[in-house]
Parts: structure tokens; sequence; C-alpha cells
């Protein structure tokens, strides 16, 4: 039995504080909560409300987000919180009872084309993972998401990109896909519905499709970038079933590099949209500390 260790991680608001987990708390999916009475599917949840200066929790696939009234600091009680976490999760008690609750959720499925005529994107109203995952084969599915392995089984599938609330999928040439998609879309849809596991586990190693590094290792202008890539990027490259994640930025020759991932990856206009859309406005916002912005892909 491999041994559950918990990180803690602040945030932008100093009363909320994330513990974050090296393995997988719930399939998928989100779950918020503001006092124990809401908190009846997670045992974890009700149990951290008995924490007088505990106010909302918020459980995801893999951190606990816990926020406090001002009685107390996080300084004081942040490593006590840690260790009761770590200690329930290593007994192998239950984070959430998710079986009560897939039950009562309609799922939704729908399919967008992208600018990558090899990509679709496949939307769904049910959050499916925290942590953006990326698989070039069946052999790098197996080992982290039994979603991503049971879609290789398709025999026209390449390559799948697990996001927040979709997932891209890249084909290849011999099949169209106004001849699959509705077959693809039948069976994620399925999938999700029976409440069968998404993400069994975060990668084990940094991959160029699995990347991120923690904001709080990365100089100023680092964090600028990843800013301003989170902010004004991400939200258009996620319309259109692809993402971008920030490599590095090397301060010498100026230069940045992205991971282009999902429908991004490949895709025709993407050098376009690198240079004509992600460069000009980095040099804009970034004056004089950005020369070029290159793309390294898996």
């Amino acid at each position: 039995m491999s041994t559950i260790t918990i990180n803690i991680q602040e945030t932008a608001n100093e009363t909320i504080i994330k513990f974050v987990s090296n393995t997988i708390l719930i399939n998928g999916g989100s779950y918020e909560y503001n006092n124990i009475d809401e908190a009846k599917n997670s045992p974890l949840a009700q149990q951290l409300f008995y924490l007088p200066f505990v106010k909302k929790v918020f459980i995801t696939a893999n951190f606990i987000a816990i926020q406090r009234y001002d009685i107390v600091s996080w300084d004081d009680v942040a490593d006590e919180v840690k260790e009761q976490i770590e200690k329930y999760l290593q007994n192998g008690n239950k984070v959430v009872n998710e079986e009560t609750t897939n039950k009562k959720e309609a799922i939704e499925v729908y399919a967008e084309v992208t600018p990558n005529p090899a990509v679709m994107k496949f939307g769904s109203n049910k959050p499916l993972t925290q942590t953006d995952v990326e698989f070039k084969n069946i052999d790098e599915a197996s080992k982290s998401s039994p979603l991503a392995q049971a879609l290789f089984s398709f025999p026209f599938v390449k390559e799948v990109f697990i996001s927040e609330n979709y997932i891209s999928i890249t084909k290849f040439d011999v099949v169209e896909w106004n001849d699959v998609y509705q077959d693809m879309r039948t069976f994620i849809r399925t999938y999700i519905q029976e409440g069968k596991t998404i993400i069994a586990a975060l990668p084990e190693k940094e991959t160029p499709q699995n990347v991120e590094i923690p904001v709080e290792n990365l100089d100023e202008t680092s964090a600028k970038i990843v800013d301003i890539l989170n902010e004004y990027i991400k939200p258009a490259v996620a319309s259109d079933g692809g993402n971008i994640a920030f490599k590095g930025y090397d301060a010498t020759s100026k230069k940045v590099s992205v991971i282009l991932q999902g429908a991004c990856s490949g895709c025709p206009s993407s050098t376009v949209t690198l240079k004509n859309g992600i460069e000009t406005m980095l040099k804009e916002m970034l004056p004089n500390q950005i020369n070029e912005v290159v793309a390294i892909n898996g």
C-alpha cells in the first residue's frame, strides 16, 4: 500500500488553504459544502466541520480546500489539519460517497468541431478532472485513466486529452468524424452516467504532455506570463478543445516555451495563433521582456 501524503498550498485568499494529495481522492468532478448538513455524502467533510474554525470545504479529484473563520490563523492549525487528513486517507476511509450523488445527476455530452480537423471536442456538464492530462497511446492511459484507456479501444482514436469539463479526441485519418462522432458521444455519456472512474491516478512522472510547474517555484517574469496565459489565452483555446501550458522562460534569450495540448497540438492554425496571437500579446503586456514564443510538443 503506497503512502498517502498531503502538501499544504496557500491560495490568493488568505482564509483558504489547499491540502493537495499525491493520490486521487474522488472520481472526477468536485463538491462544495457550506456546513455539516450539506456534507451528508462526505464523511471526510463532516469530520472537518467538527473543527470549530472550518467555514467551508471544497473537495476535488486531488485536493481539499478549506476556508476558515477568522477565529484562528492557518499558521496555528494547518499542520494539524494536514495530519488529520493524511491519517483519515491512510486508513482507507471514504472521501465522498459518489454512488449516491451520481444517481441524481443528468449527464449531457455534446460534440463540437475544432479548428483542428483531426480533433473533436466532447463537452460535459459534469466536471471531469482538476488536473489536465493528455495521453498519446493506450499504454500511457492504462497507468492513469480508465476512461482514456476505454477510448483507445476505438481503432481510430490516436490521442486523448481530458480537461476540466471536456475531452478532446484526435483521430487517425482512417475515418471521418461525421461517421463516428455520434457513437463516441454516446459512449462517453454512458461511461460518465454509470459513474465509472475517469482518472484513477495522477501521472507518476513529468512528461511533455503532463507538466505543471508550481507557481511558487517561478521567477517574477514567469509568474506574470502564467497569469497572462491563464486569464487571456487559456479560455480561448479551451473553447476550441485545446490547452496551453507554460513550460519555461529563458531570461537571457527572452524566449517563452509552451506546450500545446488537445486540439491545439498539431493544428494547422496553431502556428499562426502562437505567433500572431500569443506572442504578440505577451510582447505588448510585458514590453522588452519577450522576444519569442515557441511550442514544445510531445
